[in-house]
């Protein structure tokens, strides 16, 4: 089963301290190699993005910045056997923020990717 885990927190005004970011490498590395992680990404903040709504018919492209508080600013995308191992990969890089840099806050959203098992007939 695969999953997408989403990284939300607000955009801080000074870069992830050094520390952090080996030890997220390290346990990408780690991930990968058990077989969990499929791709992994920083995203740019929503200044530079946009959305594209539908809406009574209509299409419209609005540019970012977008006035949430949280922003989506990663992503991670797990391939598991069970819902608690997206849940443990999941805990552990939150892990590695709570432990690793004071202050922070942040929440990741986990989601179920479909794939074939969720729409095979009924047996």
């Amino acid at each position: 089963m695969r999953y997408l885990a989403l990284l939300k927190a607000a955009r801080p005004d000074t870069p992830a301290p050094p520390e952090l970011m080996q030890a997220i490498m390290k346990l990408g590395e780690e991930a990968t190699v058990a077989g969990a992680l499929l791709d992994q990404g920083g995203l740019a903040p929503s200044t530079a993005g946009w959305r594209v709504d539908v809406s009574g018919g209509d299409l419209a492209v609005t540019d970012g910045p977008f006035a949430e508080a949280k922003e989506i600013i990663s992503y991670a995308v797990y391939e598991v056997r069970t819902r608690e191992e997206a849940v443990e990969w999941t805990s552990r890089f939150m892990r590695l923020h709570r432990d690793l840099w004071p202050g922070w806050a942040g929440e990741s959203e986990v989601r179920k990717v479909f794939g074939p098992e969720d729409f095979a007939p009924p047996a």
